[in-house]
């Protein structure tokens, strides 16, 4: 099968080819959850959401004009180099035909020149990808649960009292806003809270990228090119002014009813203070100001993550469903048949 290599920021044509395939696949790989935007989408395909060196590929044309499939390979260059993340697409009407074999094949070589020995990805419980990735001889080292806020379904009263408890366990505390980029002087502060998230649960023999200012400057601007409002509310420690605490929500121009939920994080010696729930109920309450429009808010968490789960529960955040991490290793593709054909594997 021939593939050709394309690159998604100067190929409009072939991205947008990608992203219709994602749009067709959509109501099989990710029925409940929100349409990412052509935007958001040709920004994902040519950066990554941690701007990280790609390759995309796609099957040209067949005689009918159908685009059958293509993929996005991410391959980090300063964290887990010895991987590569492997977004495969295959439009409905062609899938369990072998293509998705084909990909997958084709991907694996590739990763093997790059000098990765594994590939990831996740995908949906109970879909195609799914079934694809356990055809395939993948591991599953972990899940991500997502998990939905519906606004209207919030009792009145209910976010007053939980911030008012949140603030009486944060004496010493103060909270910090921005939209949009992060201010200079934050810059540093953030980027340590960010690297907070070090301890979190992660998928087994995946290092987690550790921020710089640098680093978080170059991510926030591929982010916000695509249209989107980055609403930010940090807690201070006032006897030190140091940032003890970050979270973020991201509001798109389209889908403009949902909201997506960031990074929540408290740094380890700031922690046992309520600060979590203290800056997430303080940006419901701007949310229900800024952006009146907006119904409901989604977020994933590790479902060992037992802290932020707890955290979200009290706020009243429901489970949408599950998204399981797959790991396989190269020199297993590129030795054993796989039998199928892949839907989306989602990063």
């Amino acid at each position: 099968m021939h593939l050709e290599q394309f690159d998604a920021v100067a190929d409009t044509e072939k991205t947008r080819a990608c992203y219709d395939m994602y749009v067709a696949g959509k109501p099989y790989d990710d029925p409940p959850g929100p349409l990412m935007s052509y935007p958001s989408f040709s920004i994902w395909l040519a950066h990554g959401w941690e701007n990280v060196p790609k390759e995309t590929w796609i099957i040209p044309r067949d005689e009918t004009g159908v685009w059958a499939g293509g993929y996005s390979l991410d391959l980090p260059d300063k964290e887990n180099t010895h991987l590569a993340r492997l977004q495969p697409f295959v439009t409905p009407a062609r899938r369990r035909t072998g293509i998705g074999t084909a990909l997958l094949r084709h991907a694996a070589r590739r990763a093997a020149g790059a000098g990765r020995t594994l590939l990831s990805g996740n995908c949906r419980e109970d879909t195609p990808g799914s079934a694809f990735a356990m055809a395939a001889g993948a591991r599953q080292t972990g899940t991500e649960v997502r998990r939905v806020l519906e606004l209207a379904s919030i009792p009145a009263g209910h976010l007053a009292a939980l911030r008012a408890k949140a603030a009486a366990a944060a004496t010493g505390y103060s909270l910090v806003s921005w939209l949009g980029l992060t201010p200079e002087e934050h810059l540093d502060q953030v980027a340590k809270v960010i690297n907070a998230m070090e301890d979190a649960p992660h998928d087994p023999g995946e290092e987690p990228a550790i921020a710089d200012a640098g680093r978080l400057r170059e991510s926030e601007q591929h982010i916000l090119s695509t249209g989107a409002r980055a609403y930010n509310v940090a807690a201070r420690h006032d006897a030190t002014g140091e940032l003890a605490g970050l979270t973020s929500v991201f509001v798109e121009p389209t889908p403009p009813d949902w909201g997506y939920q960031g990074i929540t994080a408290v740094t380890r010696a700031h922690r046992g203070h309520r600060l979590g729930l203290l800056m997430k109920v303080a940006m419901l309450d701007w949310l229900a100001q800024a952006e009146p429009q907006i119904e409901r808010i989604t977020t994933g968490n590790a479902g060992a993550n037992a802290h932020m789960i707890a955290i979200n529960a009290e706020i009243g955040y429901h489970v949408l469903d599950s998204w399981p991490s797959w790991q396989l290793d190269v020199a297993q593709v590129l030795g054993d048949p796989v039998p199928g054909s892949a839907g989306t594997i989602a990063n």
